[in-house]
């Protein structure tokens, strides 16, 4: 089916107190079994890509294109979304290949800063009918750092989406990138106030190291685009190492980029079931 605005997929998620999905991409076998696992669980998905995968190819293009013909041949509904970028010309790059929405990362900057250069971004991107992400409050682990003390202020947010316009708010609520263990501590109590405080859908990075039950309860207290990467890495890297080492021989990348492939997609289909809250489905 067509690709579908990313806001359709989480305003409903939203409304129905569900999370919606939002898996990065590295290359074509995850763009596969993503898609693969929201078919499984009759899901909606976000595909998405970040800036540093972006640099590890070389150039958006060839991993974008890739990501919007798989999203578009999906039986399921799928967006396709470009993830904390920080350059006005990726954005620009990503924009001209068909990418409706991203995410633009100004966090490290002051506040005023932030501000100023995320109201400038969100209005070239509604200009051009392009759904628009931002962050306050630093999620720590970006440059291999796990920090997760930093936390989102609810009355800084409120004003932060009101001068700046943004669509979606990726908010620190004790998540932290990179994770390679499941014991984050989400504030589950800031997240309720955060939701009451900001009028547009929360997003959490970092999700990889929270564990399925608060999750859950992240969702509930108000969560809505729930950011997985690491987590999806982790069971592709532990499934090829396996395949090697059943068949040490094995020369052929795809005998064991299979096995990976077959990790991530029924990894996307436990959590993304973890996100709605049941085993039953979303039953596109």
């Amino acid at each position: 089916m067509p690709l579908v605005p990313i806001e359709k997929l989480i305003t409903a998620a939203r409304d129905a107190k569900r999370g919606a999905g939002a898996f990065n991409v590295i290359g074509l076998e995850h763009a596969e079994a993503i898609v693969a696992g929201a078919e499984a669980a009759r899901a909606p998905v976000i595909l998405q890509v970040s800036e540093n995968c972006i640099t590890y190819h070389g150039a958006l293009e060839p991993v974008g294109r890739a990501m919007l013909a798989i999203g578009a041949a999906a039986a399921v509904p799928v967006a396709v979304h470009l993830d904390h970028a920080t350059s006005a010309e990726l954005l620009r790059s990503a924009a001209g290949l068909g990418f409706a929405s991203v995410m633009y990362d100004a966090s490290t900057m002051t506040y005023q800063d932030n501000v100023a250069a995320t109201a400038a971004v969100a209005a070239w991107c509604h200009e051009r009918d392009i759904w628009i992400e931002a962050e306050l409050g630093e999620v720590g682990g970006k440059d291999s750092v796990h920090a997760p003390g930093a936390r989102t202020r609810p009355n800084e947010a409120a004003a932060f989406v009101a001068a700046t316009g943004v669509d979606a708010l990726a908010v620190a609520v004790g998540s932290s990138h990179a994770m390679v263990t499941r014991d984050a501590v989400l504030d589950l109590d800031l997240i309720a106030s955060l939701r009451s405080a900001v009028p547009v859908p929360l997003v959490l990075h970092g999700s990889s190291g929270v564990p399925d039950a608060m999750l859950s309860a992240a969702v509930r207290a108000g969560l809505t685009k729930i950011n997985v990467a690491t987590q999806l890495n982790k069971v592709f890297t532990a499934a090829v190492r396996d395949r090697l080492a059943a068949d040490p021989a094995v020369v052929d990348p795809r005998r064991y980029l299979q096995a990976g492939r077959s990790a991530i997609t029924a990894e996307v289909t436990r959590l993304l079931a973890v996100l709605e809250g049941s085993d039953a489905g979303w039953m596109c």
